[in-house]
């Protein structure tokens, strides 16, 4: 198994930047698929960006296009979710996930949390306007 660990989070006014790190414990993420998914009050949990096991795939809703950058150090068992242009929209709880490539089709990226076995605790993310 693998645990999760989120860290990054704050308060920032609109247009400023945040990085977040995901960092793993017990396995390496060269062996999993790893999302970022956040969840605003009285909101469902939505994709953001998910990386492959080897970094060769992301893939990004498109609200965050543009504004977000996934990556994966595998070096320190780490994925980070570079948050540029931020916006009060983008106010909520933010959760790393991971699933086991080996349960997953090639180039899986799913973009529902029933997808992922493995999640963090979550990171608060506030924007003000």
């Amino acid at each position: 198994q693998v645990q999760l660990v989120e860290s990054g989070g704050g308060l920032v006014q609109a247009g400023d930047s945040l990085r977040l790190s995901c960092t793993a414990s017990g396995r390496t993420f060269s062996d999993y698929v790893v999302a970022w998914f956040r969840q605003a009050p009285g909101k469902e949990r939505e994709f953001v960006a998910g990386i492959t096991w080897n970094g060769d795939n992301m893939r990004w809703r498109d609200s965050v296009k543009g504004r977000f950058t996934i990556a994966l150090d595998s070096a320190k068992s780490t994925v980070y979710l570079q948050m540029d242009s931020l916006k009060p929209e983008d106010t909520a709880v933010y959760y790393c996930a991971a699933r086991d490539r080996y349960t997953a089709p090639d180039n899986f990226l799913g973009v529902l949390d029933v997808q992922y076995d493995y999640w963090g605790q979550g990171t608060q993310v506030t924007v003000s306007s």
